[in-house]
């Protein structure tokens, strides 16, 4: 049976391939019950609530990006436009939160009619492959530095960023960072040795280190400090909560709310989800080995709409914008090939409802390796960007994509800054036949937002 649904033997895999790679990408993302609930409180949500809405909305996406698309991608409330609801939109233009999560909605609804009419689909293939495959590459850097930073391997300075000292608070943060390394060693030996699972094997074993360091007392929990106790606690969850935000966004007062700047929220949040989106299909996607000779994703048109109407249904239930996660490519690169990677991960997120004490209790350490492995496995993409003078206005275009998306933290600014260059250079030294329609419109597009937004 799951062979017809999910065409297993064609993409040479198998179901504990599968499965093993779908507890992967949810390993990878578990943080995000942790971390979301944490910045929508600051708009005066209730934790558990965004929790019980996290969790339902990624379950609803990641089930249709299975069943609609057949893809190993999973879904859940984007790091950054949570953030943008939160301090931006509910902080610094002051809106209550349910203005925030109606601008998510309509963002939605818009996302589904450009779905349904190809747009989406028409931008994507619209991209050079040149500036595809510098997709792949930047987003294996970011999400490299991603997971740098949630090791704490990587911390501010004066140079904006610097090696931890592991000397200093050693029982907290320190052995958290020495912990990661020997969590990386210890992935990348498995994954060099091609042991199965090698990616969610690391990750186990780093957080059960990490139990071993707690208990002899090398590992001090210190909420001051943000280091929490890696032993899970078995308490359930209160459902209840979840009536606090379910259906909210439609219960807003449209006269407290200024036309112009609430269009103008809604088309933020279509833009950067938009391009994280677009940019995370393109990456993964080309590390699976799943673009055709053209590199266009034959199922992009329903892992587009999968993508909307999990935006779509987040809103009510009460997240921000709920979109393709990039950490997708650990289960990637952990075999998963199919939808049925997704469907597992979609369960693991509807499970953790029941069982969110345990899993939020995964340290961010222990994922990081998962990141910083991944991240390398996308940048070998890299070989595949010609470089030669022939190639200078192609080559440039992407280098720049692959550089801004690590260093603006940002894979929709990496994009952008791509696709601008690409048209620029390209007009300026007269290859103007080799540009898509749509890039001028893109470009265009990406200036304005600059100006205007």
């Amino acid at each position: 049976m799951l062979e017809k649904i999910f065409k297993l033997k064609e993409r040479g895999t198998n179901v504990k391939t599968e499965i093993a790679a779908g507890i992967t990408t949810f390993m990878t993302m578990a943080y995000i019950l942790a971390v979301n609930p944490n910045i929508l409180s600051a708009t005066g949500m209730d934790s558990t609530a965004v929790l019980l809405a996290t969790c339902l909305a990624s379950f609803i996406g990641t089930v249709c990006m299975a069943f609609m698309a057949d893809l190993p991608f999973a879904l859940s409330a984007g790091m950054g436009l949570n953030a943008y609801m939160a301090y931006t939109v509910c902080g610094n233009l002051g809106y209550p939160w349910q203005v925030a999560l109606l601008a998510v909605f309509i963002e939605g609804i818009i996302f589904i009619v450009l779905s349904l009419t190809k747009v989406r689909e028409a931008i994507f293939d619209a991209i050079p492959l040149s500036l595809k495959r510098a997709v792949s590459v930047g987003i294996g850097l970011f999400i490299a530095f991603i997971g740098l930073q949630n090791a704490g391997l990587a911390v501010d300075s004066s140079t904006l960023v610097q090696l931890v000292n592991f000397r200093e608070n050693f029982n907290t943060t320190g052995i958290c960072a020495l912990l990661a390394i020997i969590g990386l060693l210890v992935m990348s030996i498995l994954y060099i040795k091609r042991v199965k699972g090698a990616i969610l094997i690391g990750i186990v074993a780093t957080w059960i280190l990490g139990i071993i360091c707690e208990l002899t007392g090398l590992y001090v929990p210190d909420a001051a400090a943000e280091a929490y106790s890696l032993i899970p606690s078995f308490s359930m969850t209160d459902f209840s909560k979840l009536g606090d935000t379910f259906g909210q966004c439609f219960k807003v007062d449209f006269d407290a709310v200024g036309i112009f700047n609430f269009i103008v929220v809604i088309f933020s949040f279509l833009f950067v989800d938009l391009f994280d989106t677009l940019g995370t299909l393109i990456g993964v996607s080309t590390k699976a080995g799943l673009l055709d000779k053209e590199g266009k994703l034959p199922a992009i048109r329903p892992a587009l709409m999968a993508d909307a109407v999990a935006t779509t249904a987040g809103a009510v239930l009460g997240t921000s914008t709920t979109t393709t996660f990039v950490e997708s490519s650990a289960g990637v690169a952990a075999g998963g090939r199919t939808g049925l990677t997704a469907l597992t991960t979609a369960v693991l997120f509807l499970l953790s409802m029941f069982l969110a004490p345990i899993f939020i209790a995964i340290p961010a350490f222990a994922t990081a390796p998962a990141l910083i492995l991944v991240g390398f496995l996308m940048f070998c993409t890299v070989s595949e960007i010609k470089v030669d003078e022939k190639s200078y206005t192609s080559a440039i275009p992407a280098y720049l994509c692959v550089i801004a998306m690590p260093l603006f933290y940002s894979i929709s600014e990496g994009i952008s800054i791509g696709v601008i260059s690409y048209v620029v250079i390209n007009i300026v030294c007269g290859k103007r036949k080799e540009i898509n329609p749509i890039m001028y419109i893109l470009a265009v597009l990406f200036l304005l937002k600059y100006i205007f937004l």
